[in-house]
Protein backbone atom coordinates (compact mmCIF):
# COMPACT_ATOMS: atom_id res chain seq x y z
CA UNK A 1 0.00 0.00 0.00
CA UNK A 2 1.17 3.53 -0.74
CA UNK A 3 2.76 4.95 2.40
CA UNK A 4 3.91 8.30 3.69
CA UNK A 5 6.72 7.91 6.24
CA UNK A 6 7.55 10.85 8.48
CA UNK A 7 10.97 10.76 10.11
CA UNK A 8 11.04 12.73 13.35
CA UNK A 9 14.27 13.62 15.11
CA UNK A 10 16.95 16.15 15.76
CA UNK A 11 20.13 16.57 13.70
CA UNK A 12 22.36 13.53 14.08
CA UNK A 13 19.47 11.19 14.92
CA UNK A 14 19.97 9.17 11.73
CA UNK A 15 17.07 10.42 9.62
CA UNK A 16 19.02 10.39 6.36
CA UNK A 17 20.45 6.93 7.02
CA UNK A 18 16.98 5.53 7.74
CA UNK A 19 15.45 7.41 4.79
CA UNK A 20 18.02 6.03 2.37
CA UNK A 21 17.36 2.49 3.58
CA UNK A 22 13.59 2.94 3.28
CA UNK A 23 13.97 4.50 -0.17
CA UNK A 24 15.38 1.19 -1.39
CA UNK A 25 13.45 -1.27 0.78
CA UNK A 26 9.94 0.10 0.24
CA UNK A 27 10.71 1.44 -2.47
CA UNK A 28 9.88 5.14 -1.98
CA UNK A 29 10.76 8.63 -3.07
CA UNK A 30 12.97 10.30 -0.47
CA UNK A 31 12.53 14.02 0.13
CA UNK A 32 15.29 15.81 2.03
CA UNK A 33 15.17 19.58 2.54
CA UNK A 34 18.85 19.62 3.57
CA UNK A 35 19.94 17.99 0.32
CA UNK A 36 17.77 20.32 -1.75
CA UNK A 37 19.10 23.40 0.06
CA UNK A 38 22.67 22.21 -0.59
CA UNK A 39 21.88 21.54 -4.25
CA UNK A 40 20.59 25.11 -4.56
CA UNK A 41 23.67 26.39 -2.70
CA UNK A 42 21.49 27.91 0.01
CA UNK A 43 22.26 28.28 3.69
CA UNK A 44 20.80 25.39 5.69
CA UNK A 45 20.06 27.86 8.50
CA UNK A 46 17.99 30.16 6.20
CA UNK A 47 14.52 29.59 7.66
CA UNK A 48 12.67 31.26 4.75
CA UNK A 49 14.50 29.15 2.16
CA UNK A 50 13.93 26.01 4.24
CA UNK A 51 10.23 26.82 4.50
CA UNK A 52 10.00 27.27 0.73
CA UNK A 53 11.80 23.98 0.04
CA UNK A 54 9.71 22.06 2.57
CA UNK A 55 6.52 23.48 1.01
CA UNK A 56 7.67 22.53 -2.50
CA UNK A 57 8.62 19.04 -1.33
CA UNK A 58 5.25 18.56 0.39
CA UNK A 59 3.47 19.53 -2.83
CA UNK A 60 5.62 16.99 -4.71
CA UNK A 61 5.00 14.37 -2.03
CA UNK A 62 1.24 14.75 -2.41
CA UNK A 63 1.49 14.36 -6.19
CA UNK A 64 3.63 11.24 -5.80
CA UNK A 65 1.36 9.72 -3.16
CA UNK A 66 -1.75 10.42 -5.27
CA UNK A 67 0.00 8.59 -8.12
CA UNK A 68 0.75 5.55 -5.97
CA UNK A 69 4.38 6.23 -5.06
CA UNK A 70 5.35 5.95 -1.41
CA UNK A 71 7.28 8.87 0.09
CA UNK A 72 9.76 9.29 2.95
CA UNK A 73 9.94 12.80 4.39
CA UNK A 74 13.06 13.56 6.43
CA UNK A 75 12.29 17.11 7.58
CA UNK A 76 12.79 16.33 11.26
CA UNK A 77 9.31 17.63 12.09
CA UNK A 78 10.27 18.78 15.57
CA UNK A 79 6.83 20.02 16.61
CA UNK A 80 3.50 18.23 16.67
CA UNK A 81 2.00 21.23 14.88
CA UNK A 82 4.46 20.59 12.02
CA UNK A 83 3.54 16.89 11.83
CA UNK A 84 -0.25 17.28 11.87
CA UNK A 85 -0.63 18.68 8.31
CA UNK A 86 1.30 15.71 6.93
CA UNK A 87 -0.94 13.27 8.78
CA UNK A 88 -4.07 15.08 7.60
CA UNK A 89 -2.76 15.28 4.04
CA UNK A 90 -1.88 11.60 3.95
CA UNK A 91 -5.27 10.65 5.36
CA UNK A 92 -6.99 12.86 2.76
CA UNK A 93 -5.12 10.98 0.04
CA UNK A 94 -6.09 7.62 1.53
CA UNK A 95 -2.52 6.42 2.09
CA UNK A 96 -0.88 4.81 5.12
CA UNK A 97 0.93 7.34 7.28
CA UNK A 98 3.76 6.15 9.50
CA UNK A 99 5.66 8.22 12.03
CA UNK A 100 9.12 7.02 12.98
CA UNK A 101 10.62 8.85 15.91
CA UNK A 102 14.38 8.52 16.04
CA UNK A 103 14.83 9.00 19.76
CA UNK A 104 18.53 9.52 20.42
CA UNK A 105 19.93 11.01 23.67
CA UNK A 106 21.43 14.48 23.31
CA UNK A 107 24.91 13.29 24.32
CA UNK A 108 24.88 10.73 21.51
CA UNK A 109 23.55 13.32 19.06
CA UNK A 110 26.43 15.59 20.01
CA UNK A 111 28.97 12.77 19.61
CA UNK A 112 27.69 12.11 16.08
CA UNK A 113 27.53 15.79 15.16
CA UNK A 114 31.01 16.49 16.53
CA UNK A 115 32.35 13.68 14.34
CA UNK A 116 30.51 15.12 11.30
CA UNK A 117 31.84 18.58 12.14
CA UNK A 118 35.41 17.23 12.02
CA UNK A 119 34.81 15.49 8.69
CA UNK A 120 33.57 18.73 7.14
CA UNK A 121 31.03 16.86 5.02
CA UNK A 122 28.00 18.64 6.49
CA UNK A 123 27.15 22.04 7.85
CA UNK A 124 28.89 22.60 11.17
CA UNK A 125 26.52 22.34 14.13
CA UNK A 126 27.43 24.00 17.41
CA UNK A 127 26.67 22.25 20.69
CA UNK A 128 24.73 25.32 21.86
CA UNK A 129 22.47 25.07 18.80
CA UNK A 130 21.82 21.39 19.47
CA UNK A 131 20.93 22.10 23.10
CA UNK A 132 18.59 24.92 22.07
CA UNK A 133 16.90 22.73 19.46
CA UNK A 134 16.53 19.88 21.95
CA UNK A 135 14.81 22.26 24.37
CA UNK A 136 12.07 23.06 21.84
CA UNK A 137 11.74 19.57 20.30
CA UNK A 138 8.38 17.90 20.99
CA UNK A 139 8.71 14.12 20.97
CA UNK A 140 5.54 12.40 19.77
CA UNK A 141 3.24 11.65 22.69
CA UNK A 142 1.40 8.34 23.08
CA UNK A 143 -1.89 9.82 21.84
CA UNK A 144 -0.17 11.25 18.77
CA UNK A 145 1.56 7.97 17.95
CA UNK A 146 -1.79 6.19 18.18
CA UNK A 147 -3.11 8.27 15.27
CA UNK A 148 -0.51 6.85 12.85
CA UNK A 149 -0.41 3.49 11.09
Amino acid sequence: MTTLVLLVGLPGAGKTTVARALEIAMPAARLSPDEELRARRLDLYDEAARGDVEHEQWELAQELLAGGTSVVVENGLWLRAHREPYLAGGRALGVRVELRHLDVPVDELWRRLARRNLLGTEVVVARGDLLRWASVFEPPAVDELASYD
